[in-house]
């Protein structure tokens, strides 16, 4: 079912929406899930069967910092919803294989960044109105690549990116587990505070060491925001993208997929327990992720999303704590290793660390290669963070 036959006459719209989808490289893949998840008498899917798809389970939420909002949860409830009503037509009896399809290539199709972004945006301002929280995001039209005005609070802006988190907690765990995981969101202040400084007037006079974004009553402009993420975490409208292939993906795949979870599992361990003794949290593997267009960002993820409990540790060449400080002992671990290479440094500032107005930051590097003692400077580009307290991304500029 989905795919048409030789002996049937394909229609205009048909062959226009299979085509687009094509260019994707998932026909095959949307086919098997129409197939799976449509009714064979109406040929068409119901609209619950197509919310359910988009669900997120889980079992208990957790959070490295002490504020989430009392409609966070309802808000995942509703994710379901949102996305199939914004861009899956329901017509008699369901959601028809012609708009299944246009409804993949609206959210999964050949597009900028800009577009996926605003399909993000649109995506979460329709959830949280189903929840009962007023939006101030306003888009100018229905169609992909509008104006979108309006602003967010960065307590609004912190549980968009949570969103975005859990979209690609959830593509990466259902993968290779089938029950439900306890979900811990990390800490991404960081985030939240490099957008502020980016997208107001007085962001740079901020007291970034000392200050609770939850209780800033700044708006933060919607255009603003949109430049920020395109130019500091361009992946992030990808989070959304993969998840509605993945959850796709899954129901073509279901019979395949629970022979694999019976043989894999994903690591269930806390995030604040894992990553607290660390400076690469999972918050910040999460932003390092969302910057560098390449296949790096997903090695990085598996700080966040270990599977079978492999994760940091097992690709981890050097840290001080653990090897011992000094250039030589640094040198000893990672000479001879030629791949891709993340670097964290952390100092403080100010008086002694520990005392009150020791300020602790840290920043990174992403090599493409790893180092070699040469008495000439040489290498591929690669990417300068700043980590904490505010994120930023600085990519190499060509001269």
């Amino acid at each position: 079912m989905g795919a048409s036959s030789s002996t049937e006459q394909v229609s205009a719209e048909q062959r226009e929406a299979e085509t687009l989808a094509a260019s994707t490289g998932a026909l095959p893949m949307l086919q098997k899930s129409f197939s799976r998840l449509s009714n064979p008498e109406t040929k068409a899917i119901p609209l619950t069967s197509l919310q359910e798809c988009f669900c997120i389970a889980f079992n208990n939420a957790k959070c490295e910092t002490p504020y989430v909002p009392d409609y966070f949860l309802q808000l995942l409830d509703q994710l379901g919803p949102s996305i199939v009503d914004l861009f899956f037509v329901a017509e008699k009896g369901g959601i028809s294989w012609v708009e299944f399809v246009r409804g993949y290539t609206k959210c999964c199709g050949r597009m900028s960044a800009s577009m996926s972004l605003g399909a993000l945006m649109s995506v979460f301002s329709v959830t949280t109105v189903k929840v009962g929280m007023p939006s101030k995001l306003q888009f100018e039209s229905d169609d992909a690549d509008c104006k979108i005005s309006g602003s967010l609070r960065p307590n609004e802006l912190l549980v968009l990116l949570w969103m975005c988190w859990i979209m690609t907690w959830s593509s990466r765990i259902s993968k290779f587990s089938n029950g439900k995981l306890n979900l811990d969101l990390p800490d991404i202040n960081n985030l939240v505070l490099s957008a502020i400084v980016s997208c107001t007037e007085g962001g740079s006079d901020l007291n970034v060491w000392d200050c609770d974004i939850t209780r800033l009553e700044v708006q933060l402009p919607a255009g603003k925001i949109h430049t920020w993420a395109l130019n500091t975490v361009p992946n992030l409208a990808d989070c959304f993208v993969q998840f509605v292939h993945v959850k796709l993906q899954n129901t073509a795949t279901s019979e395949q997929s629970e022979m694999e979870a019976s043989s894999s599992s994903v690591s269930d361990v806390s995030s604040a327990k894992s990553c607290d003794a660390r400076l690469l949290t999972c918050g910040r593997a999460w932003a390092i992720s969302l910057s560098p267009r390449s296949t790096i960002g997903q090695e990085i993820l598996r700080v966040c999303f270990p599977r079978d409990g492999e994760g940091s540790e097992e690709s981890l060449l050097y840290r001080s704590s653990l090897h011992g400080k000094g250039l030589n002992r640094f040198w000893s671990n990672i000479e001879g290793y030629h791949g891709p290479m993340l670097m964290l440094i952390s100092a403080s500032s100010g008086n002694s660390e520990g005392s009150t107005n020791s300020r602790r930051w840290i920043i990174g590097a992403l090599t493409q290669q790893g180092f070699e003692n040469k008495d000439m400077f040489y290498g591929n580009s690669g990417n300068l963070y700043a980590l904490s307290p505010v994120f930023h991304s600085f990519s190499p500029s060509g001269k």
